[in-house]
């Protein structure tokens, strides 16, 4: 059965009011969540796996995106270009999209794996940048919002309602006792 709620808030100056589905915002959160540590998790263990080929020639790294990919007209492209054969670069790319994505499968340590799954994804962002303000800052897939954007507001949306609570381990975890001891531990949990 759905419980109906109201939501009352203040928005940008503006009183906000609406009535909503206690029970459909759970399966919409908990799907996001499924659905979003999916794709961060594939994304991360296919370039895990491929670095860690026994043949050379196989191993995936980030340089050959950060030497040629970032289009020319990228603010940055000399600061991606520097980035490029840096091992700890591929290491934090693998193990953050893995382990971000794995966190939010499961559901342990959501709003912290959400805020950087986040600054992963404005990372991503940046390097696709084909132009400056002037250029109306043109991505692959339009104006200023492209799919990492879409992927940061929805990992900020997960962390900012706590989804890891909803069929996640984060709910077993906040009732461990180092965590009511230290408040602080719930700012990570969620």
């Amino acid at each position: 059965m759905s419980t109906k709620r109201t939501l009352q808030s203040e928005m940008l100056g503006r009183n906000v009011r609406f009535d909503y589905s206690e029970t459909w915002i759970g399966y919409s959160l908990f799907f996001m969540r499924i659905v979003m540590g999916w794709t961060l998790f594939q994304g991360g263990i296919t370039k895990l796996v491929t670095y860690l080929d026994a043949d050379p020639s196989n191993n995936w790294t980030a340089a050959g995106f950060l030497q040629n990919a970032v289009p020319a007209g990228n603010p940055l492209t000399g600061v991606f270009a520097s980035m490029a054969g840096l091992p700890v670069i591929d290491w934090l790319n693998m193990l953050g999209l893995t382990l971000t994505g794995l966190a939010l499968l499961v559901g342990a340590f959501v709003r912290f794996s959400a805020f950087w799954g986040a600054v992963m994804m404005l990372f991503y962002w940046l390097a696709a940048l084909q132009g400056g303000l002037l250029a109306g800052l043109p991505v692959a897939h339009g104006w200023v919002v492209d799919d990492h954007i879409v992927y940061a507001v929805l990992l900020f949306g997960l962390g900012a309602f706590g989804a890891g609570r909803i069929l996640g381990l984060d709910s077993y975890i906040e009732e461990l006792s180092v965590v009511r001891d230290n408040e602080w531990l719930k700012l990570l949990l969620g």
